[in-house]
């Protein structure tokens, strides 16, 4: 296939060709011509003139939670806590009450959903164990999308709490290989507040490479203030226990977080619709990038968002814009 005449963003930094020729072999664009007409069509392939049509690269959406897609619009006037916390939040008594074959009917949905707004890749925190993984493999299957599926152990205990025994986190191991055997591309922890520091050091040890760490950090003024009343230390502190390659929302991060994050080589992922819609506050992005941290963006919970990565990005700019005007406070 070959796209005549089409306006491109092309190469890393995403330039604006006005006119370009785009030629498509086996699923990928292989050859790429700027201003009209230059691109030669080979035998027996289908041209198509795309006057007035954008072509960009596919995007990626990087912190899902699809399994929400069960309960969309569940959480109207819910703190963060009160919607999503995965013990005592509106969230898993919803997905405990669901019926499997529900869930995945939702969650292949969701899939569709976000390839028709061009996203092929999404990066999911998957509840539920090695089953709820399995689900969201057979939910994409048969999808031009890639679910990169970070699953979940679903153990949480005190911050402060002080390990016992020789080995007192010995299941982690074989918990994180179970998840592995059901697709899992790593683990999405959903934060330092539900660990201890011995768990944390634990999954960093059980999960190492070729597996992916992520956690939630820093998302709420709450939650971090919980955080140095409990442990004397910020979320994003002992989040790096982990040693994450994916630090999600760090909303409420401080300048040293930041920095701390950026020497880490831990990557942010923004979240900031979810959070506008949960009354966490707006990321700020600018300083993230100013420390050195690698930012992507993420759509977060499909209860409170729908995983749209256009809607996403209109919002950051336009928030962010608002934010640069009304010289909104830095947080120290």
């Amino acid at each position: 296939m070959l796209l005549r005449n089409a306006c491109a963003l092309l190469g890393p930094r995403l330039s604006l060709a006005a006119r370009a020729d785009v030629g498509e072999s086996g699923g990928i664009f292989d050859r790429i011509s700027r201003g009209p007409g230059r691109a030669e069509p080979r035998r027996g392939e289908e041209v198509i003139d795309c006057e007035g049509l954008l072509a960009v690269p596919a995007l990626v959406n990087a912190h899902t939670h699809v399994g929400d897609s069960i309960a969309k619009d569940a959480a109207p006037g819910l703190t963060v806590d009160e919607a999503v916390h995965p013990v005592h939040g509106a969230k898993p008594r919803i997905l405990a009450r669901s019926r499997p074959e529900h869930l995945e009917a939702m969650m292949r949905a969701s899939c569709a959903s976000m390839l028709a707004r061009g996203t092929t890749t999404f990066a999911d925190f998957r509840e539920g164990g090695p089953e709820g993984a399995a689900m969201l493999v057979r939910a994409a299957s048969g999808l031009p999308v890639r679910p990169v599926i970070l699953g979940r152990i679903e153990a949480y205990e005190d911050p402060a709490a002080r390990p016992s025994g020789r080995r007192p986190y010995g299941w982690l191991r074989a918990g994180i290989g179970l998840l592995a055997e059901a697709g899992c591309a790593g683990i999405g922890l959903s934060g330092p507040n539900e660990n201890s520091d011995g768990a944390l050091r634990a999954y960093a040890r059980a999960a190492r490479r070729p597996l992916l760490r992520a956690i939630h950090a820093a998302e709420t003024a709450a939650s971090s203030a919980a955080s140095r009343r409990r442990t004397g230390r910020t979320e994003a502190e002992r989040a790096l226990l982990l040693r994450p390659h994916m630090l999600v929302h760090m909303t409420h991060a401080t300048d040293a977080d930041l920095l701390a994050a950026a020497r880490a080589g831990a990557a942010i992922v923004a979240c900031p619709r979810a959070n506008a819609a949960l009354g966490a506050g707006l990321p700020d992005v600018a300083r993230m990038l100013a420390a050195g941290c690698r930012v992507a963006l993420g759509t977060d919970n499909v209860m409170v968002n729908a995983p749209d990565m256009f809607r996403e990005m209109d919002y950051l700019g336009r928030a962010a814009a608002a934010a640069r005007a009304g010289g909104g406070p830095r947080r120290r």
